[in-house]
This record gives structure tokens, sequence and C-alpha cells, in this order.
């Protein structure tokens, strides 16, 4: 929620690469989030979760599912790769599953989405799911592999990894020295 106004200010440039966790889940040998698999540390993150978002104010309720499958989202996403819309759509879908607990898996609540950001649903939901556009999200798997990638969200630059919000400011500077 918070690492495009960090990077921006920064003056680091930032990209977003969506790709779905089950098949990092499954190279790691896990059949379900490791938050599940491992109940001490589910329980943690849960309550980290909690405390991030009191603390930067963003709402937040515990999803009566999880994981949810994120297949149709993530392809949305992998469609408009390029474009600015998307972290506008991620931001919406992570606030309909982590704040709303709404079902994202339900493509009536992503075509909502879309359509709240002033797109029409019919004219995203069907080329996401056409078959140049899932070759190109089993593509942003495939790196992400190569990447070391085990969760998400995690932060690359170059070949460096950051895991989550707690490296955010890490990363960034990082990525200053780079760009600088």
């Amino acid at each position: 929620m918070r690492v495009e106004r960090i990077a921006r200010e920064a003056g680091v440039p930032l990209v977003w690469r969506p790709f779905l966790l089950g098949p990092i889940f499954r190279e790691q040998g896990w059949n379900d989030s490791p938050f599940n698999i491992y109940p001490a540390k589910g329980r943690t993150m849960w309550r980290d979760l909690e405390r991030i978002c009191e603390k930067e104010g963003t709402p937040f309720r515990r999803p009566s599912r999880f994981p949810q499958n994120g297949l149709g989202a993530a392809r949305v996403a992998c469609l408009a790769f390029s474009e600015p819309r998307l972290p506008d759509f991620v931001r919406a879908v992570y606030r309909a599953n982590f704040a709303d607990d709404r079902d994202i898996s339900d493509v009536q609540v992503i075509g909502g989405i879309l359509e709240s950001l002033g797109q029409k649903a019919g004219d995203v939901i069907k080329p996401a799911g056409e078959a140049e556009n899932k070759e190109r999200l089993r593509l942003q798997e495939g790196e992400a592999i190569r990447l070391g990638i085990f969760g998400a969200l995690l932060l690359t630059v170059g070949e460096e990894l950051y895991w989550e919000n707690d490296r955010l400011e890490d990363a960034i500077s990082l990525a200053q020295l780079t760009v600088g």
C-alpha cells in the first residue's frame, strides 16, 4: 500500500511483476500457505499484519478463507502489467481480500473492482483469460522462481531479495545507489 509513495519520494523506479503463489509454494514442496502449514508462523504473521495495518491506518480484517484462489486477479494484473492502472488494481484486490473479506476468486468481485477503477469488466476479463496472457503469467512465475521468490510481497533490487513491508526502506536505499 505504501511502496509507490516511498519509491517516488526516493526517486526510484518501481516495476510491478504479478505472479501466482501456488507454483512458488509447489516449488518449495508446500501444498498450502506456509502460514497454514506452520501454525505458529501463521499466528505471528496475522498479528504482524494487524500491527502493520494499525500503524499505517490501513483497514484490515482477516479473510475467512486463506489463501484464496487469485488466478483471475493475477491474470488481470498480468494483462495490465505495463499499464498505470496496475497498482490501483492490485491495491483494490488486496483491500477486497484483507479488509472486506470478499471472494477474490469470484469473477463478479474482480469485475466490480475493475468497474470501480473506470474499466469495463468485459473488456478486461475476457482477454485476461486468453492463451497469450496465460503464457505471459507463466513466464512471470518462471522468472519469480528463478529469482528465488518464496512469497509475496517480495521486492527485488537487481538479484537482491527483500521480504515484505519490514524491508521496504532497505530495498529503496539499495535501489537509490543503483539508479543514482
